[in-house]
């Protein structure tokens, strides 16, 4: 599964239930509506793609389905 840029991830978090909280330096932090649990998604340019760790940790993080992020 390829990376996505910053701009689709925080997208994908949007739209399932995760709402934009702070920010800490050059992450973004996102918290699930319902659950609570927090997302940190880096910026480090909205049209770069994350590194395939990063990308992968996010979405552990995010107890999302693959997926959700694969229909983008």
């Amino acid at each position: 599964m390829r990376p996505l840029k910053f701009k689709m991830i925080i997208k994908i978090l949007e739209n399932n239930n995760f709402l934009y909280i702070r920010q800490t330096g050059s992450h973004y932090i996102m918290q699930h509506t319902k659950d609570s649990f927090i997302v940190v998604v880096p910026f480090h340019g909205g049209n770069q793609e994350l590194t395939p760790g990063t990308f992968k940790d996010i979405i552990k993080q995010s107890k999302l389905s693959k997926e959700k992020f694969i229909k983008y």
